[in-house]
């Protein structure tokens, strides 16, 4: 089955391409703009274009008013970008088609299992220190996944991790360093420390991991740009763009920008946004000399 590819932009086969992806559940911060930065930063030194995207697939958190703030902080930064922008909102039916990909694979299957119940079977953690999934639901009879689903209870659909190593085999991806023009290394993948990840959920066919390879490749993303917090997810990322057929983009993972007390700057934890730094009389200037850009 072949993915539903949007031509959010044009540009030349041989350009690079980079994006910044920000959720609209908040304001920006410090962080974001040294993201951000940083990535238009890349975009210039490697004779490439630097696109934004909107990731809203969290539809109660995610709001209009917060992507219109989000454009204003760019600009306000000195930065641009070519239109339209990429709305993850109105790309449901791609990420349906690559999870039917992965379905016809045999390497997704339904979970009925609770967040307190894999909490109190799991025996290990994944990279961000959350409970590992311990594939309860992996083996239920066919005939107990109909009925389950079919009574609608709650449900996941879950990548089979092993599964699907089995079929790729042993994965590289690419990364360089703060220059983006260094020196290329090779890394391995090693997606298996994750667990059965999910991948879709009952009314929303998608999750982070699913949709932000299937857009990386839509937009022809070269090079991405993440915080070093995101190292590890990219071991997933790249056994999705295996395994649905898609390019792999070459990494760099930078620095984050922390707080007083040694904690990384987020939304959920009440960081300064840019919004009230520039109401405070911060200019763009004093963004960029705080961030040493």
């Amino acid at each position: 089955m072949a993915l539903c590819y949007y031509p959010a932009v044009s540009t030349p086969s041989s350009s690079p391409v980079l994006r910044f992806a920000p959720s609209p559940n908040g304001r920006l911060h410090l962080g974001h703009a040294y993201s951000a930065l940083l990535t238009w930063q890349a975009a210039a030194r490697l004779g490439g274009t630097a696109l934004l995207r909107i990731e809203d697939i969290d539809t109660e958190r995610c709001k209009p008013e917060f992507t219109t703030a989000i454009e204003t902080d760019l600009a306000w930064l000195g930065l641009s970008w070519p239109t339209p922008v990429m709305l993850q909102s109105e790309r449901m039916d791609a990420y349906a088609d690559a999870g039917n990909v992965l379905r016809e694979q045999n390497l997704l299957y339904p979970c009925f299992c609770s967040r307190a119940e894999i909490a109190a079977l799991a025996t290990e953690t994944d990279p961000d220190g959350a409970p590992l999934y311990p594939g309860t639901c992996r083996h239920l009879h066919r005939g107990e996944q109909i009925e389950r689903l079919e009574r609608g209870d709650p449900v996941q659909f879950r990548l089979d991790t092993q599964g699907a190593i089995e079929r790729t085999g042993m994965l590289t991806f690419t990364v360089v360093g703060p220059l983006v023009t260094d020196r290329p290394q090779i890394r391995h993948a090693r997606p298996q420390r994750w667990g059965d990840v999910v991948l879709q959920r009952k009314g929303t066919p998608t999750s982070y991991h699913l949709s932000v390879v299937v857009d990386d490749a839509a937009q022809a993303i070269t090079h991405v740009t993440r915080g070093r917090d995101m190292e590890a997810a990219t071991d997933i990322h790249v056994l999705l763009q295996t395994l649905l057929g898609l390019a792999s983009p070459i990494y760099h993972f930078h620095r984050l920008i922390l707080d007083d007390a040694g904690r990384k700057l987020a939304k959920s934890k009440g960081s300064p946004s840019l919004a009230s730094l520039r109401d405070g009389g911060w200019t763009p200037d004093d963004v960029r000399q705080s961030l040493g850009l």
